[in-house]
């Protein structure tokens, strides 16, 4: 199945309350976007704004962070081209492993590819982020996958 095309737009301080508002909606942390604005992108497709990720670079390292798509645009195989233009971001920024923490996609990223590790063996920059340390919950499914 081809994925559908969509455009990735970099959050700038006027844009952020739009990927905020998102992420809040669908239960996904918020709290922290406002500090690194820059590392969010709100996608597109045909001209509306059908989601959000980020992406916070950590040297060769990477977290994946609060990929959605808006309820309204699921299904449509949205998601996993979100992800694809954020793991494209991604390598362009030289990541080559990305990390995430997930409550309720594990087998959404399972399929793309990611695989379930310990905590504990995630790099210390990594565990160091607001989004590990602070933002969610130890129970979150810890995921990585080599780009």
């Amino acid at each position: 199945m081809s994925r559908p095309p969509i455009t990735l737009e970099r959050t700038d301080r006027e844009s952020v309350r739009r990927v905020e508002s998102l992420l809040k909606a669908n239960d996904l942390p918020y709290e922290d976007v406002r500090a690194n604005p820059e590392q969010f992108f709100l996608a597109r497709a045909d001209g509306t704004r059908i989601g959000a990720g980020g992406v916070e670079p950590h040297g060769s390292t990477g977290l994946l962070r609060s990929v959605v798509v808006a309820e309204s645009h699921r299904g449509r195989g949205y998601g996993a081209a979100l992800c694809d233009a954020l793991e494209d971001r991604a390598r362009a920024d030289e990541v080559e492993t990305l990390y995430l923490l997930t409550t309720t996609a594990a087998a959404f990223f399972r399929r793309r590819g990611y695989e379930e590790i310990a905590r504990e063996s995630v790099p210390s920059a990594i565990r160091q982020t607001t989004e590990f340390a602070d933002l969610c919950p130890e129970t979150a499914t810890c995921m990585r996958k080599r780009l």
